[in-house]
């Protein structure tokens, strides 16, 4: 009945931890291409700010949708290892989000070039690994569908 338990758990910490995580990431993220998102809403109308909201702010959204779903897939597969090695390290989930930010980086390399967002890599890999320590605090410091297994100290053994 433990198992069943843990991995309802599970099932309710990881979805929460992965959304903590990414909106930790777009917070990093939003604070570091600050200048950049104003000027592509500016360029859009220099004197109607509605008409840039209604035009721009649905491509931006699409935009970082879009990017981010190829930097959260390969971070799913590393959310996987660990809940079934149960990898409860700090370290292993911060390399699994700059990691995956990496290789998600690598495959939007037309929404790079065409609107000019996200052309150096630090930021993201920055956002990766904050968005990598954020799921490590709400569910990976707790990681598999078992309890590690613990040794008795000498003096129980006899």
């Amino acid at each position: 009945m433990e198992i069943v338990g843990r991995f309802i758990l599970r099932l309710l910490l990881v979805p929460l931890g992965a959304a903590v995580a990414t909106c930790i990431a777009v917070l990093v993220l939003a604070i570091a291409h600050w200048n950049a998102f104003r000027a592509l809403a500016e360029a859009g109308a220099q004197e109607d700010y509605l008409f840039t909201i209604i035009i721009a702010g649905p491509i931006l959204a699409m935009l970082l949708s879009w990017s981010a779903a190829m930097m959260c897939l390969p971070a799913a597969v590393g959310v996987l290892i660990s809940e079934t090695f149960a990898v409860r390290s700090w370290i292993y989930h911060a390399a699994n989000g700059g990691l995956s930010v990496w290789i998600g980086w690598s495959l939007i390399h037309d929404v790079r070039e065409e609107y000019r967002l996200f052309t150096e890599p630090t930021a993201l890999v920055a956002a990766g690994i904050a968005g990598g320590l954020a799921y490590w605090l709400v569910a990976g410091s707790s990681a598999g569908f078992w309890q590690p297994f613990r040794q008795r100290p000498q003096s129980q053994r006899a």
